[in-house]
This record gives structure tokens, sequence and C-alpha cells, in this order.
């Protein structure tokens, strides 16, 4: 879709382009995906989103396809493949959260049945539709992001901080942060 109106975060780079328009903010409530989109923004952490789109498909072949429970019994010995493989973010303490994740994962996945449950329990199982005008106005964090952040980092996960957090909600629609001139913003 060329002559749209995008949010303006959105550069001309296709793979941007094609996130914007078919995931980003649109409510995801399987557990895999979720489970991968808290993996990439943890690894995306100090860096740029378009590098970590631009690795997702080297992510998903080093990291079994994003299955979680595959992730949480990993070695020392996948743990450092992981950390030699040029196609990936190499850095140890990211890579090793990737098993605490999956581990952690697991344990709220048996106590509230899902991911998933668990997670939309925040919003009430509904996103939260917010009304910017631009980009600037979109912060970065929020008081929920800072009580979803706390709640998981008590439950054992690394690289969930209030910012990160923040950007997995937009990504998975928890939030729906498209601006009001966005071709995707939801028309009432």
């Amino acid at each position: 879709m060329e002559n749209v109106q995008r949010c303006d975060w959105v550069t001309e780079d296709s793979i941007y382009k094609e996130y914007h328009d078919n995931e980003w903010g649109k409510p995801v409530y399987d557990d895999k995906i979720l489970f991968e989109f808290l993996l990439l923004e943890g690894f995306q952490a100090g860096l740029s989103w378009i590098t970590i789109l631009k690795k997702r498909e080297n992510f998903r072949k080093a990291f079994d396809d994003f299955d979680y429970k595959k992730i949480a019994d990993y070695t020392p010995k996948k743990l450092e493949e992981l950390q030699n493989d040029k196609g990936i973010i190499r850095n140890k303490l990211k890579i090793k959260s990737a098993v605490t994740n999956a581990q952690a994962f697991l344990k709220v996945r048996e106590e509230f049945g899902s991911f998933s449950e668990y997670i939309w329990q925040f919003v009430n199982h509904q996103p939260i539709i917010n009304q910017f005008k631009n980009h600037s106005e979109v912060p970065a964090s929020t008081e929920l992001s800072d009580a979803i952040s706390k709640d998981l980092k008590k439950r054992g996960f690394k690289f969930v901080g209030t910012t990160i957090i923040y950007a997995f909600m937009q990504a998975v629609g928890m939030v729906n942060d498209h601006t009001e001139n966005c071709f995707k913003y939801p028309k009432k």
C-alpha cells in the first residue's frame, strides 16, 4: 500500500511498512506470538526496532521458532552456540534472559492457564485505544507498563523494564498507539 498515511515513525523501509501495516497494534492472544514479542523486545533494548525486524528470521531459526518449552531447557552448549550466531544480537545477558524468561513464561502459563490470560488481564482483555495526533505525544512508558514490568520482574522475568513493556504492549495491541492521521487508526 503506497499512498496511505502511516504513523510518522514508519520509514520508507518496506520491512517497517509491512510490520506497521500488518502487526503493530493488532491484538495478539496466541502465547507463542506473545513470547516471540517478549523475547524480541528484550533483545531490542538499546537498539532500534528495525535492527530486530531485519534479524527476526535469524532469531526464529536460532531460537527454535520461539518455542518457549524448548528454550526453557537450553543447555550451556546451546547458549554458547547462540553467542556465536552472527545472525542475532549476541549479547550474553540477553541470550541468557531468553531462557530465564521462557522458564518464567511456563510458570505463568501454569498459574493462569495461558500467558495471554495473564497479560491481557492488565487491560481488562480489551485494547486501550489512545488518541495521539502525532508520534511525539506517544509515551515511552505509562503507570500501567510500570505495574506490568514490576509484576513480571517479581515473577522472575529479565529485560522487562517499563519502556520495553510499553513497546511490547504496543506491538501486541494491548495499547493501540496508531496516530489519528494513520490509516490504521481505529475508526469509531
